[in-house]
């Protein structure tokens, strides 16, 4: 059967359709984005303003309208902590089920960080052992570690890139006082979530997913080769770190001339730059290997455990 995933996050509305079997590979057909960082359209009271709204359900349409063309059998639309954080969520959420003729499901942040890792865990294999996640978005920072299919903790914090650069990095560029404002409160978010983290067993492969990691990665990583014959990117903490400084002084507009940040991702990359370097620096971790697999390939392979045994004979 052919599946569409609609992930409505903080910095896009994402549609991934695929081309699905029990017990198979999910082979990917056709993906849309549509950038809209609603971070932007926040209301000093928390809520996303009539022009965000409006941006939203119009993405939300022309996803819709793409997987009819697409001929997609059944369409799973999620959504993640832009919509699930607003104070007028809601309203919100009535309107984007509206445009869709159908359902939303809001994802708890602890969900989101499960289905990223059954993700990262079928990517890398049972050999890859014990594997330590780091996800960041527009609205938080999810965290989760485990042996298993499923992580053995999992964690979300309001760190995501979109929602601090609008808390600390009003500026561009920012100043040096608005970067030492940032680290320090990443680091006081970060601390009670390492020392949990703390009692689970040392990770064999620590894990980063998410546009911004892999647009990190390409900026100050280097690539090494992988099993399978693919390249791996992999983005080190020193080199993330010695990268901050140079790009907190470049204006937005100049960073997507850098290698691996895209246009969408200017005004959001120095923030997810410190975040993540604190995240790791909490968790005592020097490098992060790139996942190309996330939300939305979990989403995709939890319904297809979901689809009967019995259809494989069908």
């Amino acid at each position: 059967m052919r599946l569409g995933v609609l992930d409505i996050g903080s910095n896009t509305v994402h549609l991934l359709v695929a081309d699905v079997r029990p017990g198979g590979r999910p082979l990917a057909t056709t993906s849309q984005r549509t950038v809209l960082r609603l971070m932007r359209y926040l209301e000093a009271d928390g809520s996303i303003s009539e022009e965000g709204v409006q941006a939203l359900v119009a993405a939300v349409g022309q996803a819709r309208e793409t997987a009819a063309v697409e001929r997609v059998d059944e369409l799973l639309a999620t959504a993640t902590s832009a919509v699930r954080d607003a104070t007028n969520g809601a309203a919100v959420i009535a309107r984007i089920e509206e445009a869709l003729g159908q359902q939303l499901q809001v994802l708890g942040g602890e969900t989101e960080a499960r289905y990223t890792f059954l993700a990262v865990r079928r990517w890398f294999g049972w050999a890859a052992g014990q594997i330590l996640l780091f996800d960041i978005g527009g609205g938080s920072l999810e965290l989760a570690g485990g042996g298993d299919e499923l992580p053995d903790l999992a964690e979300s914090v309001p760190l995501g890139a979109g929602r601090t650069t609008v808390q600390f990095l009003p500026n561009d560029p920012p100043s040096d006082d608005q970067i030492d404002a940032l680290r320090q409160h990443a680091a006081s978010t970060l601390a009670p979530v390492a020392e949990r983290f703390a009692s689970l067993p040392r990770p064999d492969h620590v894990v980063g997913t998410s546009k911004a990691i892999r647009s990190l990665a390409k900026l100050a990583g280097y690539p090494m080769p992988g099993w399978s014959g693919i390249d791996r990117m992999v983005l080190p903490r020193q080199a993330l770190k010695a990268w901050i400084p140079r790009l907190a002084r470049i204006p937005a507009e100049a960073r997507q001339e850098l290698p691996g940040i895209t246009p969408d991702r200017t005004f959001q990359i120095v923030a997810a730059a410190v975040v993540v370097h604190q995240a790791m620096k909490a968790m005592d971790i020097d490098e992060l290997e790139v996942c190309p697999w996330a939300l939305r390939e979990g989403v995709l392979l939890r319904y297809i455990e979901s689809l009967s045994w019995n259809a494989v004979g069908a």
